[in-house]
């Protein structure tokens, strides 16, 4: 991301700190993660100390100071997942994507996490991509849920 596009994304908040959780979500959200770089700029234009603005950003976990892949997978590992089949699930989605839970293939494309509930139990197994739930997923439906990732 260059830093015209940082800029605008600052200056479309009018510079103020009162939005830095939005700020962070949105450069996120272009780029994917939040290099250190970006958060000193941050810090600077919104005249927070970076202290603050590195607490936000390590504080939630929606934020990444790790680089990530173009397409957010998560499976719940969550006890009604587990019994209902998400560990097959999980299986299932490493050998299609090469990867293990916590890391991001190496053309960041996709990246791996697991959670222990990801608010949907009656679902289970639950798979989200890229925001979407998938309920009661079966590990032959997770090639085509994929597929549809650039």
């Amino acid at each position: 991301m260059d830093n015209d596009k940082i800029d605008q994304i600052i200056d479309k908040h009018q510079g103020k700190a009162s939005s830095l959780i939005q700020l962070l979500l949105e450069i996120q959200s272009q780029i994917h993660w939040l290099p250190k770089d970006v958060l000193d700029k941050v810090s600077k234009k919104l005249d927070v100390p970076l202290s603050s603005v590195m607490q936000i950003a390590t504080f939630y976990k929606t934020f990444s100071l790790i680089p990530k892949g173009r397409n957010q997978v998560q499976v719940c590992t969550g006890s009604s997942c587990h019994v209902r089949g998400s560990t097959g699930l999980l299986d299932k989605v490493q050998d299609l994507i090469g990867i293990r839970p916590g890391e991001t293939d190496s053309d960041s494309k996709f990246s791996l996490e697991t959670g222990t509930c990801l608010g949907c139990c009656n679902l289970g197994p639950e798979i989200i991509i890229n925001g979407k739930h998938h309920g009661k997923t079966t590990p032959a439906e997770v090639e085509d849920l994929l597929k549809d990732c650039e």
